[in-house]
């Protein structure tokens, strides 16, 4: 999943970001208004965790033209303003969620969990495909009750592949959704952790469950008879 961080205190946004990523998330980071509006205009976000007190454009300007020209983005307000009038009416712009500071790091680790559960019509922490289970909360995946040691990355795409599993994924999207600004679309990345991906899957399941539709992109099957990618 990829968010965007838009926070002006910039030790803040370091240690935030920092801990996102150790979690396995693509994070972009950003230090006001108006570079955050230009980058939610460029890049489809899965979720924006926005300051208030930005310089340039103030947070909930850009919180209404996100909710203007992006409604289905998540948007989680995170904000010194802590007065019961500064959330109703970040709520009443169009936030998803609203936290506080000062904050403890693992109740935004949670919201932000939820929230992206949300996106997808997720209900539970465990997503279940077949003989496989992926736990968001412990970012584990465990197929017949062993734990598979997927790095990071991998986590991240196999967890992307799973959300969206009812269709082709494009290498685009998945470049969108799962590294960060600095990634480079033309490194060959995405084949080069696909298939350390399918290795891993394909010991423990003894087929290989990630298909490849030439020219599309990539899909979950349950088929052992998948295109090699």
């Amino acid at each position: 999943m990829r968010i965007l961080i838009v926070e002006d205190e910039l030790d803040l946004q370091e240690a935030i970001a920092d801990g996102l990523r150790i979690d396995g998330y693509a994070v972009d980071t950003c230090d006001n208004g108006e570079d955050a509006y230009e980058l939610l205009y460029e890049v489809n976000y899965d979720l924006v965790v926005l300051d208030l007190n930005l310089p340039k454009m103030d947070g909930l300007e850009v919180l209404g033209k996100i909710r203007d020209e992006k409604p289905e983005l998540k948007v989680l307000i995170l904000s010194a303003r802590s007065s019961v009038n500064d959330k109703v009416k970040g709520l009443d712009i169009g936030a998803n969620d609203y936290l506080a500071k000062p904050f403890d790091f693992a109740e935004l680790e949670a919201r932000i969990r939820n929230l992206l559960r949300r996106k997808f019509v997720q209900e539970s922490s465990m997503l279940l495909w077949g003989e496989i289970k992926v736990d968001l909360s412990k970012r584990i995946a465990v197929i017949n009750e062993k734990e598979i040691a997927l790095t990071k990355k991998e986590f991240a795409l196999f967890e992307y592949l799973l959300l969206n599993k009812d269709r082709v994924v494009s290498q685009e999207e998945l470049i969108e959704h799962v590294w960060d600004q600095h990634a480079d679309s033309f490194s060959g990345a995405i084949r080069v952790h696909i298939a350390t991906l399918r290795k891993k899957l394909k010991a423990v399941l003894n087929y290989d469950p990630i298909g490849t539709k030439i020219g599309e992109g990539y899909f979950l099957s349950e088929k052992s008879d998948n295109e090699n990618a």
